[in-house]
């Protein structure tokens, strides 16, 4: 929170001039139009005093320019100096043009700024315009700006008439139809919450949308009838044969037609119903829609409110990523009429009034909404089903299963406890101090290159592109530095030096001083398993369709993720270290302790010192990139949000692309790459090849399996053995190495972490061997359970 001292917002109004001059040409003076004739010429509305945002982080005479323009055309005027104070003016007056300057990167960030304004619900209809240096050489694109949220630019020229006919301009062109598309909000409310049943088709007499009161009259669900053209639906016998005919004839020219006319309901019932049907001219001066506003002429058919039902609000899903307000606002609206006066409306006002204070409308509060909305007119037991829905929505555990009793499987819950909690907080007297030391240095005096690595542990990296690489020999010939030598050939395969812009020698030096930063003293979270990652990392971003969804940069940004995505891991767990109240677990406030350690060390480590700074030629934006990328993939490592990586990755990948493929074969070509190539999704993509790369160990074959099983029971023997001479919490009682049964853990680990997660990464990037190489590693788990073993191996016949 920045202290009040940091808000600097001056406030300007503008003034009315009594001048006769050019004044009189201003906005205010010509907002009002008159619309005679065909209600589709326009929204007979009249505009309020056009509200500006100037932000500049300095008072220069750009700034000076748009203040008097604004003062001139009689716009409202504020001026923030500071992101933060620019987002509390605007969450304050919602204003209806935001400019932003844009020309001094070190005073703040104008398109970070742009996003953030963007994120409140209100700027929907807000327009925003960037001012950008006049360029030296070269035009630049303004795709930056449009992808950060900015409506225009502006290229800098403090003229004040400049200033002032750019304003003009904005409040006459994209300010006005922004105000028209906010009205248009109003009038879906307005036909959401009408008497009368409305039905619009299209000039083809295809329907586009019935309202809720349609769908009482008539019985049907607008599913059933949007998309449909209007001879499909039953037409009611009780009309004169002709009088089709003449409805047509009369709209197809242009003219309002008005009658009685007998419709079918959806039981084959006729209603007698008061018909006016107006045709809407739209582009080209040709007719584009019919609107039919419906009367029913007996009292039995009058519409009441209290009969629209749940559906229409699932069903309007059609309409509101267009009309996004429309469904709050009619929320609003319901919350407040009589519906609900056995007193069960009541009871839900004050969850409606939290959820409509939210200034930002998540995807999960429009689920709330809708489960409100539906709550309104439901019987009481399905209310109360749904309350009890709200309540778990509410929780923030939404994508991790509930395990049973803990008699029911020790080994899952004991698991599931170590690696998906930050620490059972029950601190002891002792605290265990694991103190932030200093980097290693690395302990090789002059980096290797290539052409420098000893035959026979080249030899040994022969097949590194195989996912049967054996790391544990490739660990034995490099006398427990793997990571350096297996580094240097993967990214000299991806050409990583080549993308970074760095020498051979950087990276060597880099790779060294990253695995002199891993403790070979780990039996598990050494750099052997960094080593072993990255190989997994290399073999996935191989895979056809991952290579058609990441950039090169994305590539980069994965094999230097999976190289330090461990780097000075102590050994044990986030549990441990928040409750042995670890100055780690305190610099990070007991979340994602080790992941985040990893990643700021990883970079402390490289940007110090030039001898091994690969990013040390990159250009800023592409630097700040490639960090935040890398950031993500380590902390998407933390087991905590598993769950949450692998159901997001299976909604927003799996599924849209399996639905593609049943649809066509192999899909429609653009419809694939958009699902691949989202920017949402390849974070998703690159989360979930880390992860898979991270504990993909029961996919190895078998022997390599065997091995980082034990050695993963060994640290965790390690860690319980040490939490009781500390008096500290055991967090996994089940690895006590004196009562464990090891198949037993990793067929737990199997069946909680590893089969959905690897079954959504196969049906992603086509992986059947490690399918087969799962399915018999489970096997044989299985096998030395069933015999009762608790070791690695059977003992020898």
């Amino acid at each position: 929170m920045g202290c009040a001292s940091s808000i600097n917002i001056s406030e300007r109004v503008g003034y009315q001039s009594g001048k006769e001059s050019e004044d009189s040409h201003s906005p205010q003076q010509t907002n009002t139009t008159q619309h005679q004739g065909n209600p589709a010429s326009g929204l007979p509305l009249k505009t309020t005093s056009c509200k500006v945002l100037l932000v500049f982080a300095k008072e220069d005479s750009q700034s000076n320019g748009f203040c008097w323009a604004c003062e001139k055309a009689n716009f409202r005027c504020s001026t923030a100096r500071t992101p933060e104070s620019a987002l509390e003016c605007f969450s304050e007056k919602h204003h209806d043009l935001v400019i932003i300057d844009h020309r001094h990167s070190r005073h703040f960030d104008a398109e970070a700024l742009c996003r953030s304004i963007r994120a409140v619900n209100s700027s929907e209809n807000t327009v925003i315009v960037a001012v950008v240096k006049r360029p030296d050489r070269e035009e630049a694109s303004v795709m930056p700006l449009i992808n950060a949220g900015f409506n225009r630019r502006y290229v800098e020229n403090a003229n004040m008439m400049a200033c002032y006919n750019e304003l003009l301009q904005l409040e006459h062109g994209e300010v006005r139809a922004q105000f028209k598309l906010r009205a248009g909000n109003a009038i879906f409310t307005a036909l959401e919450q009408s008497q009368e049943a409305i039905e619009i088709t299209s000039e083809d007499q295809v329907i586009q949308y019935v309202n809720p009161a349609y769908e009482s009259v008539m019985g049907y669900q607008r599913g059933e009838l949007i998309g449909k053209e209007i001879k499909e639906v039953p037409k009611s016998e009780k009309n004169k044969p002709d009088l089709l005919e003449t409805i047509n004839s009369c709209i197809r020219k242009g003219k309002e037609w008005q009658g009685i006319y007998y419709a079918k309901k959806k039981n084959g019932d006729s209603i007698q119903q008061n018909v006016k049907i107006t045709p809407v001219i739209g582009q080209g001066g040709k007719i584009r829609h019919y609107v039919s506003i419906n009367w029913p002429l007996n009292d039995n058919n009058k519409i009441d409110k209290s009969t629209e039902h749940v559906q229409a609000e699932s069903q309007t899903e059609i309409q509101s990523s267009k009309h996004k307000d429309r469904r709050k606002g009619s929320l609003d609206v319901r919350s407040t009429t009589s519906r609900g006066s056995d007193g069960s409306s009541q009871r839900r006002h004050s969850s409606m009034a939290r959820i409509h204070s939210m200034t930002i409308e998540a995807p999960i509060t429009k689920v709330i909404n809708i489960i409100n909305a539906a709550q309104e007119s439901s019987p009481m037991p399905v209310a109360e089903a749904l309350d009890r829905v709200l309540e778990i929505l509410r929780t923030t555990e939404l994508y991790s299963p509930q395990l049973g009793t803990k008699d029911e499987d020790p080994h899952t819950n004991d698991l599931v406890g170590g690696l998906m909690t930050d620490g059972l907080r029950r601190l002891s007297g002792n605290e265990y101090i694991l103190s932030t030391k200093q980097p290693h240095p690395s302990h090789l005096a002059s980096p290797l290159s290539l052409n420098d690595i000893p035959p026979r542990i080249a030899a040994t990296m022969e097949n590194e592109d195989s996912w049967d690489f054996d790391i544990v020999n490739l660990e034995a010939a490099t006398m427990k530095r793997p990571l350096t030598y297996l580094g240097m050939k993967i990214f000299s395969r991806f050409g990583v030096c080549e993308f970074l812009n760095c020498p051979e020698a950087t990276m060597r030096s880099w790779l060294q001083v990253i695995e002199a930063n891993y403790h070979s003293s780990n039996s598990y979270h050494n750099s052997s398993h960094a080593a072993d990652v990255l190989h997994a990392t290399a073999y996935f971003l191989c895979k056809e369709r991952v290579k058609e969804s990441l950039d090169p940069i994305d590539e980069v940004a994965a094999l230097i993720a999976a190289t330090v995505h461990d780097v000075d891991h102590p050994g044990r767990t986030n549990s441990f270290l928040c409750n042995a109240g670890s100055e780690l677990a305190i610099l990070y406030n007991d979340t994602a302790v080790l992941e985040s350690h990893h990643a700021a060390l990883a970079f402390q480590i490289t940007t110090r010192d030039d001898k091994c700074n690969v990013f040390k030629n990159m250009e800023r934006n592409e630097y700040r990139t490639l960090r935040q990328a890398i950031i993500d993939m380590v902390l998407a490592t933390e087991m905590t949000k598993h769950f949450e990586h692998v159901n997001k990755f299976v909604n927003s990948i799996n599924k849209p692309l399996a639905a593609l493929e049943e649809n066509g074969g192999n899909g429609d070509e653009e419809s694939v790459k958009s699902v691949l190539t989202s920017p949402e999704n390849r974070i998703l993509v690159k989360r979930m090849l880390i992860k898979c790369a991270d504990i993909s160990n029961p996919c190895r074959p078998l022997e390599l399996c065997i091995e980082w099983a034990g050695r993963i029971s060994e640290e965790y023997f390690a860690q319980t053995d040490e939490e009781k001479r500390q008096g500290l919490p055991v967090v996994m009682p089940v690895f006590d190495r004196n009562t464990c049964s090891i198949p037993k853990s990793q067929i737990s680990f199997i069946d909680y972490f590893i089969t959905d997660m690897f079954d959504a990464w196969d049906a992603f990037a086509d992986l059947p061997n490690l399918m087969q190489h799962l399915d018999n590693n489970f096997k044989y788990w299985k096998g030395l359970d069933d015999r009762k073993l608790h070791s690695l191996r059977p003992p020898p016949e």
